[in-house]
């Protein structure tokens, strides 16, 4: 019989964590690069910024919509099928991108094929990660350097993407992601399954249904929030109705003895649920800010693509170094500590980005980006630690998902909320600047105090691994 550490130490070498932190790297770089090509492609595709933005939001919302059904997923194809098949669909996506005449292909392969690929391979990066990892301080450490390649790829996707665009085109930023995927499907060749596919494991099609529809009709109201104010408010509440219905679903098929697409069960752990909002809430922070400096540098003071990204590079510094170091000081300080502190950190960032707001020039934004990016750096991994962290294998699958899940609704939260305040009638540009960024200043304070009511010393546990089991 072999021991789980053992096995850690055969299986688990930094080959292993490389495809795993590249495919979160490159689906943060494709939620926010095209943040500083919005000029760029709206003229060329011969659309409005804002047609653009709203392209950004439905990527953002595919994937959150169906996280959760496809993280369901990993247990009947398997993680690895899973993964390379959400790879292979990404690509192909990133491709039809690229080649994108007009706006309506453009979502069609960004939005549709990229956030499906997304959401199928997503969840087999963080199951994996819970599966090989069992100590504490290693599996703190991995999700650190996960953590911070999704940061960063959030972070460095409008200094990249600006890049490219200044000196190729937009389309090349696609062509970029084609081929690092193309990288991570070699790398992946190598990874092990720690835990066999059940495919004759039960599937809630109903339930996928549902959950994916709900979100999707939810977000929608807000994306016509500034055209129609009574279809906002329909969709809103139509899709609060089918998410209701969804949970009535799950309940109902639990009560019969079948499994349900998501587990109640999975709601019942408090720690999991603060971790949950404190994510959802970290993600809404990062792309909503991402979105709203990128198109106010660009629409309103006028700066380029690569100007633009460069001012980025701020915050792409703060989440590289302090997710880096997240697994030292998972081991010195309490996974609260280190969350409220980085909405604290956070809050002061966008304080000083609203400060900023009428100040000429753009280097201003530097140091507010800077704080933002240290902050959320600090927070990232041991939100996903908690969360990830109070489940047993077996139900890796589902938290997974409704984790990823979480987090992508964030994202389109975040950009959902700061596209639609931004193009609302108001006085002037400078007024829509400071309307999008408050809600943002309210939502770390928000976080802050959530965070605020978990344990001191939450119970991190290790769960025990199915590769312990293998001789």
């Amino acid at each position: 019989m072999v021991t789980s550490s053992a096995v850690t130490r055969t299986t688990t070498g930094w080959w292993t964590l490389l495809p795993l932190a590249l495919a979160q790297f490159i689906c943060s770089f494709a939620g926010s690069n095209m943040n500083v090509m919005l000029n760029d492609m709206s003229r060329d595709l011969d659309t409005t910024v804002h047609g653009i933005q709203i392209s950004i939001t439905l990527f953002l919302l595919v994937m959150a919509a169906l996280m959760i059904p496809f993280g369901k997923l990993t247990d009947q194809l398997g993680r690895k099928v899973c993964f390379v098949l959400g790879l292979a669909v990404y690509g192909a996506g990133a491709i039809v991108s690229a080649l994108s005449p007009g706006l309506g292909l453009l979502i069609l392969g960004n939005s549709i094929l990229e956030g499906a690929g997304t959401a199928l391979l997503i969840p087999p990066v963080y199951i994996l990660v819970t599966m090989y990892w069992t100590g504490i301080a290693d599996r703190a450490r991995a999700f650190g350097i996960v953590s911070a390649a999704g940061g960063v790829g959030a972070a460095m996707g409008p200094l990249i993407g600006g890049w490219i665009c200044s000196y190729i085109s937009w389309r090349a930023a696609f062509g970029f992601q084609a081929l690092i995927i193309v990288v991570i499907l070699i790398l992946a060749i190598r990874l092990k399954d720690p835990r066999p596919a059940d495919p004759s494991r039960p599937y809630d099609l109903v339930g996928a249904v549902l959950s994916g529809l709900g979100l999707i009709v939810f977000v929608l109201g807000i994306l016509a929030a500034d055209n129609n104010l009574w279809l906002c408010l329909a969709l809103m509440i139509g899709g609060a109705a089918i998410i209701a219905l969804f949970f009535w679903w799950v309940r109902r098929r639990e009560a019969r003895g079948k499994e349900p697409l998501l587990s109640t069960k999975l709601f019942r752990n408090r720690v999991s649920n603060l971790g949950l909002v404190t994510q959802n809430l970290q993600w809404l922070l990062l792309m909503g800010t991402s979105m709203l400096v990128a198109s106010h540098l660009q629409v309103v003071r006028g700066y380029d693509a690569i100007e633009t990204g460069i001012i980025f590079s701020a915050a792409t510094i703060g989440i590289l170094g302090s997710s880096l170091a997240a697994g030292r000081l998972v081991q010195r300080f309490s996974q609260r500590s280190l969350i409220v502190t980085g909405f604290l950190i956070t809050g002061v960032g966008l304080i000083l980005l609203l400060i900023v707001g009428a100040v000429p020039g753009a280097w201003a934004f530097a140091w507010g980006l800077l704080a933002i990016g240290i902050g959320l750096g600090v927070m990232l991994t041991p939100s996903v630690n908690l969360v990830q962290s109070a489940f047993p294998e077996k139900q890796q699958g589902e938290i997974s998902g409704l984790s990823r899940s979480i987090s992508n609704l964030g994202s389109t939260f975040g950009t959902a909320i700061v596209s639609t305040l931004l193009v609302l009638n108001v006085s002037g540009p400078n007024d829509n600047y400071v309307l999008a960024l408050s809600p943002l200043v309210a939502v770390a304070i928000i976080g802050m105090l959530v965070a605020g009511f978990l344990p001191g010393r939450a119970s991190l546990a290790p769960q025990p691994s199915t590769a312990a089991t293998l001789s």
